[in-house]
């Protein structure tokens, strides 16, 4: 699916550039798959999606694990509509697993206050142990991650960029 084949919300983007090619995204989960399955061999992990924007990465990660492993949801919401965190996160579903003496492997779209690391919107130092793909400072979209609950059947990671502003005129 190329950029020109996207339909965007007419009111909010442009259009989508591609951030990151759905190539390169299942070349790195094949990646993380095979470090998963070593570095967790004979332990049966606890892999935890964030939902909803690191479901589409969990499903194909765990489809190139070779071991035994346990799945499970949890959904955190501090973005709302926006394109930026509000800061405060809200627990909107919990765990059903106990996690108690488990080997825990979160998986998430975007780290940024996994899949992509954003390391430049971090407020406080977060440890990151697999990194699909580092990344900057974008508002990002696709692979499961949305604008606004739009764009996230997307299969590359992709840059909504907005309309331009009609420049202001004099008064």
């Amino acid at each position: 699916m190329s950029d020109a084949d996207v339909e965007t919300p007419s009111t909010a983007y442009a259009r989508v550039d591609t951030l990151i090619s759905e190539e390169r995204i299942q070349a790195r989960v094949r990646e993380l798959g095979r470090e998963l399955s070593r570095d967790y061999a004979g332990q049966r992990p606890l892999l935890i999606a964030v939902l909803k924007g690191g479901s589409v990465f969990l499903s194909d990660l765990i489809r190139r694990m070779d071991i035994d492993l346990e799945i499970d949801f949890l959904s955190l919401s501090s973005y709302g509509n926006a394109t930026t965190s509000s800061g405060k996160v809200h627990l909107v579903h919990d765990l059903r697993a106990d996690v108690a003496g488990r080997h825990v492997v979160l998986v998430e779209g975007v780290v940024d206050t996994g899949h992509l690391d954003k390391v430049p919107c971090r407020r406080v130092p977060v440890p990151v142990d697999y990194v699909g793909f580092p990344i900057g400072d974008e508002f990002v979209i696709g692979y499961g991650m949305d604008a606004a609950e739009s764009l996230r059947q997307l299969p590359y990671v992709g840059v909504a960029v907005p309309h331009a502003r009609p420049p202001e005129r004099d008064k």
